[in-house]
């Protein structure tokens, strides 16, 4: 029975009406009269107020329950409403001697099967996937997830003077997409064209119209210059890099990232290595 049951909790029961009605409001409702929280939430909306509610109904609370876990299962929320900006992860696969693709940038696959396929669940799992305009010109990339019946994320690619073709599969209508840019073009059937400024501060530019736009997560997938963009201003939370057995000599250099590897696995022929950033 819901009336001798304890309801458990990694984030505070909500008290505002968003997606869903207030969280506490039915729990006080069905008169459940413990409950476990693991930790409060950053939302200004709530703050506290879930957590206010629930006393003054007289429900029993345990707060601060494994929260630092709490906190690292909801991190693109947190940092979402503290930093007022996506989750940002950057993803590449580098060769063993390091790099990102062949000089003359052909296509090459550096990671395994396995590896890509990992790639594609990772993509189901976040808000948007970001491109620089090389990538998006060079590889052709269609940016989705590949995986039956997982979602597709918002694809984003940066083009300031609008030099990209449009036969590009970035632009095939089929799935929602942003061209952050400083030119003026009408917008198509999921194809949107976002003006904004390209100087010292495009990418806090870029990441606050995301933030303003409840995107809570992005995933970073090239080129180097992108990748290597996000690493100097430090505007990174996780690094997802694949280390292949490939060898190829000479080539576009992976970027240099430093932070705390939290993460690693084998796969197959390639080392997966999750950082994260100690800023």
């Amino acid at each position: 029975l819901l009336q001798q049951s304890t309801l458990y909790v990694n984030l505070e029961p909500c008290s505002h009406f968003g997606k869903t009605p207030p969280c506490a409001d039915l729990i006080i409702e069905k008169k459940i009269p413990r409950a476990v929280i693991g930790c409060a939430d950053p939302n200004p909306l709530v703050s506290g107020r879930g957590i206010e509610k629930l006393r003054l109904a007289d429900c029993e609370l345990q707060i601060g329950i494994l929260e630092k876990e709490s906190q690292e299962l909801n991190k693109r929320f947190f940092t979402f409403y503290e930093k007022k900006r996506p989750y940002v992860i950057l993803k590449w696969a580098q060769t063993s001697d390091g790099f990102l693709a062949p000089q003359n940038r052909s296509r090459m696959n550096i990671s395994n099967d396995y590896s890509r396929k990992l790639m594609h669940e990772w993509r189901s799992e976040e808000t948007a996937i970001m491109v620089g305009k090389n990538t998006a010109l060079f590889d052709n990339p269609k940016l989705d997830s590949k995986i039956h019946g997982k979602k597709n994320p918002l694809r984003i690619v940066l083009d300031k003077n609008l030099e990209l073709p449009s036969s590009l599969n970035l632009f095939d209508h089929t799935i929602p997409s942003i061209v952050f840019t400083e030119k003026n073009k009408e917008n198509e059937t999921n194809l949107e064209f976002v003006q904004m400024n390209f100087g010292n501060s495009a990418l806090h530019n870029m990441l606050s119209i995301l933030y303003e736009r409840k995107i809570q997560s992005v995933i970073v997938e090239g080129g180097a210059m992108l990748l290597e963009s996000f690493i100097k201003e430090g505007l990174w939370d996780e690094a997802r890099i694949f280390k292949a057995a490939r060898h190829i000599e000479n080539g576009i250099s992976a970027p240099q990232i430093n932070g705390i590897q939290i993460y690693s696995e084998k796969i197959l022929t390639d080392q997966l290595i999750i950082l994260k950033n100690n800023q």
